[in-house]
Formats: C-alpha cells, structure tokens, sequence
C-alpha cells in the first residue's frame, strides 16, 4: 500500500469485492474510534469460524485501521511499534526462527507457533527476529 493510500485500507483489494455482512458486523461492534485491535480480529475469525485472513480482509473494506499488533509490530502510539530487539536469542530459539523462514522472512503465523510450541510470548519471538535482522511478514490479518 502506498503512502496515498494508507487511510483506504480498501483499496488493497480488487474494485467491488464485497465483505460477509456477518462478519463486517462484528467487526462494526468490535472496532472504536474506526480502529480495531488484533486480538479481537483473532476472536471474531474464532469465533465465526472463518481464517483471520477474511477478518482482514473484512476490516480493510470497512476502512477500520488494525491496532495492537500481538507481535508489537504496529499499532502503539505513539512510536507505531512496541517490540523491542531481544537483549539476547537462545539457542533453541534462534533454531526455531532460522527453520521457518521462508526467502529469508518468518511469517506471522510461524511466529505464533513458535511462540506456543517453546511456551514464550509472542512479542519474546518477535524480539528474537528484531535481534536477528529477521524481517516478519506476512500478516495472518493482511496487515503488511
């Protein structure tokens, strides 16, 4: 998305493409001051059963902005980003992340199940891949 585009989240997607009136619904209850956290996108894709990327995509045709990034890659004002570099990866962890890259990047989804599977914070992953130079993307919600 470009600089010009950044407040017409819509515009992502193809001309016309309409979201599940369920789903912009609970999207509509769930967003305040046109702005909804990660976390609730990940209970409303739970919730209605669908995958986070159609959350997403519902949020960006509502024009609502994501926020609270449960990586803490966006959506903290007002530095944008909370995660900080890790002071220091473990050993495991660093194996964990370098496994599951792909062309040199750890998807957001690969970084939760890092998370679950060595028991630590999403953010601690997160903070190993600042430490690192390891860049996450893509977004399970779309966001980047």
């Amino acid at each position: 998305m470009t600089h010009e585009d950044s407040q017409d989240y819509s515009r992502k997607h193809p001309t016309g493409e309409k979201a599940d009136s369920l789903l912009a619904e609970a999207v509509a209850r769930r967003a305040k001051d046109g702005k909804i956290a990660c976390t609730a996108a990940f209970e409303i894709a739970s919730g209605r059963g669908v995958s986070p990327s159609e959350v997403g995509k519902t949020i960006d045709l509502a024009n609502v902005r994501l926020v609270k990034c449960q990586l803490g890659l966006f959506g903290y004002p007002p530095q944008g980003k909370a995660v900080k570099p890790a002071r220091n990866v473990s050993p495991d962890l660093e194996a964990a992340i370098r496994k599951r890259l792909e062309e040199g990047r750890l998807s957001c989804a690969e970084a939760w199940e890092i998370a679950k599977g060595l028991k630590v914070k999403k953010m601690d992953v997160a903070g190993a891949a600042e430490k690192l130079g390891i860049r996450i993307k893509p977004c399970q919600l779309g966001a980047f």
